[in-house]
């Protein structure tokens, strides 16, 4: 198949364009955004921040992520049992590979070779060779498996049970579990300390983040979250994204229509920024001056200036967006 042999092609060269100058690819300028419920992704102009258009995708696109080089992401449609393969200069779907039953949250290997799939109805992590489009190993772990990371060294994967309220992680060459460290309740997403030492984990229904050592592979802190006026059980953080100095975390919190910025060094929320209804997936443009909030219950995305801490615009993206990724 044509398009196979392109993403060969594309994974292939992923070491070369990693080596190459900066200029070697022009960035669309543009925020791709899924939408479940119109099996779609929304094209926003991250300039000017309005629509630019849509692209038809598979069913229920959830989580979404470049492929190595930024020209191309994969997108997650858990109704398929697929992942779509986006060209973002062409704005088309280039090839389809499969993902197994209602994949949500994946990673990918360090190559681009492998994604590393959470299987929730399978109590597993799926791993598929995209080249190859077929899967190559299986991992159990615990029930409702849902967020996945990478080690930015490739030796380790990290997943969340929603469930068993737990961080499974696993050897990414024996694919062995090597231990099992719980966390608060409902954990979801991750996102990485600069220097990797820490891990930080969002507990949806803890109203909090559990902060691990990658060393130690224990919790040496938990941040608990408060939203004036609410209760914390309407406090339900999920997404969460860091920032690219380093120094600040930033957590959607959900039903609480709030995105916190927390300060890594201390632990301590700084900020926090009123946006739309469940915010939930986070993405952040090249300079880190704006954060990108996709609302779950709104179906809009806040653009968040992130000096300022201050909401610029919200503009629709679709019925229940998910995720994001900015291309500039």
């Amino acid at each position: 198949m044509p398009w196979l042999a392109g993403l060969v092609l594309l994974l292939g060269a992923g070491a070369a364009a990693a080596q190459a100058p900066a200029a070697a690819r022009t960035p669309t300028q543009l925020a791709f955004v899924t939408s479940e419920k119109d099996h779609t992704i929304t094209v926003v102009d991250v300039r000017t921040l309005t629509v630019a258009g849509t692209i038809a995708t598979c069913k229920r696109p959830r989580h979404i992520q470049p492929l190595p080089g930024g020209a191309r992401v994969l997108v997650a449609c858990s109704d398929s049992g697929q992942g779509d393969v986006i060209d973002l200069a062409s704005r088309k779907s280039v090839g389809r590979v499969p993902l197994g039953e209602d994949p949500e949250a994946f990673d990918l290997s360090p190559d681009g070779k492998l994604a590393y799939v959470s299987a929730e109805e399978d109590g597993a992590l799926h791993v598929f060779d995209l080249a190859a489009k077929k899967q190559v190993r299986s991992v159990k772990v615990g029930e409702e498996p849902e967020g996945v990371k990478t080690a930015p060294d490739g030796k380790r994967i990290y997943v969340t049970s929603e469930v068993a309220n737990m961080v499974h992680v696993i050897d990414a060459q024996s694919y062995a579990v090597i231990k099992n460290i719980p966390v608060g309740k409902r954990p979801r997403r991750f996102a990485f300390s600069a220097d990797g030492a820490e891990l930080w984990v969002s507990n949806e229904l803890g109203a909090s983040v559990s902060i691990l050592s990658t060393r130690d592979l224990a919790v040496v802190a938990t941040l608990p979250f408060e939203v004036k006026g609410m209760r914390p059980d309407d406090i339900t953080p999920v997404g969460i994204e860091r920032s690219r100095d380093g120094k600040t975390m930033y957590v959607g919190l959900g039903k609480a229509n709030h995105v916190a910025f927390v300060d890594i060094a201390t632990r301590k929320v700084t900020q926090q920024v009123l946006v739309g209804k469940r915010a939930w997936g986070l993405g952040l443009n090249r300079d880190g001056s704006r954060l990108f909030v996709v609302n779950g219950l709104s179906d809009d995305m806040t653009v968040v200036d992130t000096a300022a801490a201050k909401a610029l615009k919200t503009l629709p993206v679709g019925r229940v967006p998910y995720g994001v990724v900015i291309d500039d």
